[in-house]
């Protein structure tokens, strides 16, 4: 079946197709390291503040005392402490938003810190919207808001 000339016509396709594909798999490296760069890029534009970063500068943009602020929202000092000596600790959005309510943030300072810890206020939730009421009414008491949050059969802040 397979002649001289089939098997060097063979040989020949296989060698075609093989160095096509060196040559998208090169092309496929450039175009994959392009788009590592521009994710790169991307990434060194947009990225914005660890929650860490963000909360020590409220913190000291406020010019409270670490002890004020955890005392205010009802953390635990072992657990601040975490908060403290691990850049990279994610607290839950509870803690997040008492810890912002501690510092009497505005909405928008709220949503700051809410965002660099990976959370947001959502306008479907109602406990979301009480707080957000709090903070546009200036209501930083925590007994206030958890009446309101108590009024809606919802679970208090802290």
């Amino acid at each position: 079946m397979f002649d001289r000339e089939l098997f060097q016509e063979l040989q020949k396709y296989v060698e075609f197709h093989l160095n096509v594909q060196v040559l998208e798999s090169i092309s496929f490296q450039r175009s994959e390291e392009l788009h590592s760069i521009e994710i790169e890029d991307f990434i060194k534009i947009k990225r914005q503040p660890t929650f860490h970063q963000t909360l020590f500068r409220f913190i000291d943009k406020k010019g409270v005392s670490d002890s004020d602020i955890y005392k205010r929202a009802g953390i635990d000092r072992r657990h601040f402490s975490k908060i403290r000596s691990n850049p990279e600790y994610k607290p839950k959005k509870n803690t997040v938003i008492a810890l912002a309510l501690a510092l009497e943030l505005t909405k928008k300072e709220t949503e700051k810190l809410l965002g660099s810890s990976g959370y947001t206020l959502s306008d479907s939730e109602t406990f979301d919207l009480v707080i957000q009421f709090c903070l546009e009414k200036k209501i930083y008491d925590f007994y206030h808001i958890n009446q309101a949050l108590d009024y809606f059969s919802l679970n208090p802040l802290i």
